[in-house]
This record gives C-alpha cells, sequence and structure tokens, in this order.
C-alpha cells in the first residue's frame, strides 16, 4: 500500500518536494511534468519505467550527484540519505 507521503519523494534521488508538490500526483499516476531541484528529472518522463528509472539514478551518480538548483542544496546535505527517500517499488 504507498502512502501519500511516498507521492512527495522523486523516483530518481528520492528528494522530498516542497510541501504541495506531488512529481506523480496525489494519487501516484499524474506525472507534474515539473523537474526535480535536485536530479533534474522531469517527471513523467525519464522517470516512468524501472529500467529508465535506474539508468536514470546511475548517470546521474556517476556525474557528481549534482544538484540542478544548487541554492536549493542543503548545507548538510548527504546522498546517501535522499536516497533512502526513493519509494522501495523505484529502487
Amino acid at each position: 500500500m504507498h502512502s501519500q507521503n511516498n507521492f512527495k519523494h522523486c523516483r530518481i534521488c528520492g528528494l522530498l518536494q516542497d510541501e504541495n508538490e506531488f512529481p506523480w500526483g496525489k494519487d501516484g499516476t499524474t506525472a507534474s511534468f515539473e523537474d526535480c531541484y535536485c536530479c533534474a528529472v522531469t517527471f513523467g518522463y525519464q522517470d516512468c519505467f524501472l529500467k529508465g528509472i535506474k539508468s536514470y539514478r546511475e548517470a546521474w551518480i556517476k556525474k557528481g550527484a549534482v544538484w540542478q538548483v544548487p541554492e536549493l542544496k542543503p548545507d548538510n546535505w548527504s546522498l546517501e540519505e535522499q536516497l533512502k527517500g526513493i519509494p522501495e517499488e523505484f529502487k
């Protein structure tokens, strides 16, 4: 069973999105087509299928896990901790 909180995390990098943002809608099925501030994935394109999710994540990490909007990166940011936010079905 999914919790609504799972729908607030990026499927690629695990970033918890802003309070009123749901990358795949409140039901987890309707993509917003917005970009993740962290990994730059466009919700609804590169994160539709597990193979693409894993491939995008691997490439993002290999490139240094660079934030798309660096000014939003927390000072105490930890890649390992953030990756824990990825919903189980997308790991």
